[in-house]
């Protein structure tokens, strides 16, 4: 499905330009595993409060010498790690409380949807810090707290398609031919909802990108010791009247991260859903 739809995709602006700024965050976080221009986390006073392209630091260094541009490689893997792995989670806590809702007894399936309107209620940043409290602040406490907040809301938009779905002439007559539960579902109920699944996955990792950043900002998200937008702009927040441009860095890196996961998505979705594609 994925290949056939990378023709209609790069035929959408929308779709490259979100191509094209996933692909940039995915290739600093990669790269910034090996190389960066400068140690994220050295300082050197001696070289503090340097302006873009002084010193060899291409956007300059903040109050105690870290280069910004290295900072900003290194905080892009921890954004990749963490919209990652929030959609993997919650793309399993969504799909797990879909299934059970729609194929389980009337009853059962009545209770996974009270619990999952209960939890759609709790807001997801309160849910983070709960957890930070318990467990301490980290980026696996952030992602679980994504993950599963945003999954429920999955959940629900999962829940709907699949009813749906279920109620098809094709899911009716291989129930008839005495197709088993879980080729229904693999066969019929899964590609049928994975354009859903593919929008709301990419607004997970944006949200995700989005709260990570809030949250380390807040001080409950990943340690100081790691390198991080979030981190960057917390630190940085004294000096916006003075020095605008350490600000401007990662707000605009978090900025334009958040839009190419929501023109990708879009356009993921246009690109494979058949209904639409037969329309164009």
């Amino acid at each position: 499905m994925i290949r056939r739809a990378w023709r209609p995709l790069l035929r959408r602006p929308g779709g490259v330009f979100g191509l094209v700024v996933v692909a940039a965050l995915v290739l600093a976080g990669v790269v910034s595993l090996w190389w960066t221009p400068f140690d994220p986390q050295a300082t050197d006073p001696g070289q503090a409060w340097l302006l873009p392209l002084r010193g060899g630091h291409l956007l300059g260094t903040d109050r105690i010498g870290h280069d910004q541009f290295s900072q900003l490689l290194a905080g892009a893997r921890e954004t990749l790690v963490a919209a990652v792995a929030s959609a993997a989670v919650a793309t399993v806590v969504g799909l797990v409380l879909a299934l059970l809702a729609v194929l389980t007894p009337r009853w059962v399936g009545a209770g996974v949807v009270q619990l999952i309107d209960l939890l759609v209620a709790f807001p997801v940043l309160l849910l983070a810090m709960v957890l930070a409290a318990v467990y301490g602040s980290s980026l696996t406490t952030v992602v679980a707290a994504i993950g599963i907040g945003f999954g429920v809301a999955v959940a629900r938009v999962a829940r709907a398609e699949l009813t749906a779905a279920l109620g098809s002439d094709y899911v009716l007559a291989a129930r008839a031919g005495g197709a088993r539960t879980g080729r229904i579902v693999r066969r019929h109920l899964l590609p049928t909802l994975a354009p859903t699944l593919i929008v709301q996955l990419s607004l997970v990792m944006a949200l995700a990108v989005l709260a990570e950043a809030a949250l380390t900002y807040l001080g409950y998200g990943s340690s100081p010791s790691s390198p991080s937008w979030g981190g960057m702009l917390h630190e940085q927040q004294a000096y916006l009247a003075a020095r605008p441009l350490l600000v401007i860095w990662p707000g605009l890196a978090v900025a334009l991260t958040v839009l190419g996961f929501n023109l990708l998505g879009d356009a993921l979705r246009d690109a494979t859903d058949p209904r639409l594609v037969t329309t164009r």
